[in-house]
């Protein structure tokens, strides 16, 4: 069976859980077993066992944040050893760029990470869909060295007189330890202006590079509000799309951030997203999503919202001038 370890900052402990729950498929067809430093029992030596399972470990993920390149331990020592022991095809290193950060110079950035081009998991419409792509890639290597290697059977060593046999054995541990987090109004607010901000950003940066790449397209931003915005897109003139995204009154029934083809209404929308958690982290959750991709059972990033309503937005606009 193949051993895998996480190295990882502990500042994105909740991404590795979200991570390890995608690989239990391998982990109940007896393909892999998993091993972090949370598994290390009380009173017995860190350093020792995170050593000995990374000196063992077949496969080794990098768990790719600012933080994991900031850790003086996580950089120096995991990654360094770890890069050492993939160049001498000892192990299989992969990274998976968890957020956004400079990683492409490092010693790992010529290692094909386990996304599409590198992209962070943070990035995705949903998480899901990237720790997918994540499993895809640690089934590939999983292959690749089944390929390699004879089939053997465990050999367990006999201790020898007179030399103590140094305990290793594997002690399985949930990873179900979380207790959900509570989240304040404050949190939430923060999360759904924060939000909102995003959107604005992403929707002005879409048209000003959508108007760069197509001669006669020109379009029309405006922030009436702090809460709100409108757009449109015009071909040579013409309209060929509008909306409008305003944050939603929950006194009325709306969610948080909602979307219309008309503009700002505020008595009616096409769409709308209400902060939403999954006990760990917050995020928004689409209230009606009708023919877009999963979002409405999805927990959405930023990003995500903002793809989210970008598709609405545009989709439209590309079938009109097919």
């Amino acid at each position: 069976m193949i051993s895998l370890v996480f190295s990882y900052s502990h500042v994105d402990e909740a991404l590795r859980n979200e991570l390890e729950k995608h690989l239990s498929p391998l982990k109940r067809m007896g393909k892999i077993t998993t091993w972090h430093d949370r598994r290390i029992d009380p009173g017995l030596e860190f350093e020792h066992q995170i050593d000995h399972y990374f000196s063992e470990a077949d496969i080794i993920l990098l768990l790719i944040s600012s933080d994991f390149i900031a850790s003086d331990y996580c950089y120096q020592v995991e990654m360094a050893n770890a890069m050492e022991r993939h160049k001498r095809g000892e192990a299989v290193v992969i990274p998976v760029i968890l957020r956004e950060c400079a990683w492409h110079q490092l010693p790992f950035g010529s290692i094909m990470a386990a996304t599409i081009d590198g992209k962070p998991i943070t990035k995705f419409a949903s998480h899901d869909e990237g720790y997918v792509q994540v499993v895809d890639a640690v089934s590939r290597a999983i292959a690749s060295m089944e390929a390699k290697r004879p089939q053997q059977s465990a050999h367990i060593p006999s201790p020898v007189l007179g030399n103590p046999v140094t305990e290793t054995v594997f002690n399985p541990r949930s990873n179900n330890l979380f207790l959900p987090k509570i989240f304040t109004d404050l949190d939430k607010d923060r999360a759904r202006r924060e939000g909102f901000e995003y959107v604005a950003r992403y929707f002005e940066n879409s048209l000003d590079e959508l108007r760069k790449r197509h001669a006669g397209l020109d379009f029309d931003f405006q922030r009436p509000d702090a809460d709100s915005f409108t757009c449109a897109v015009y071909i040579n003139g013409s309209k060929v799309g509008q909306c409008g995204i305003w944050c939603g009154s929950r006194n009325m029934g709306f969610g948080d951030i909602c979307y219309s083809q008309s503009g700002v209404t505020r008595n009616s929308c096409n769409e709308s997203l209400s902060v939403a958690d999954n006990g760990q982290t917050l995020g928004f959750r689409a209230l009606m999503a009708f023919g877009y991709s999963n979002s409405r059972d999805s927990l959405l990033t930023n990003e995500g919202m903002a793809e989210h309503l970008w598709d609405m937005f545009f989709s439209p606009i590309k079938q009109r001038n097919r």
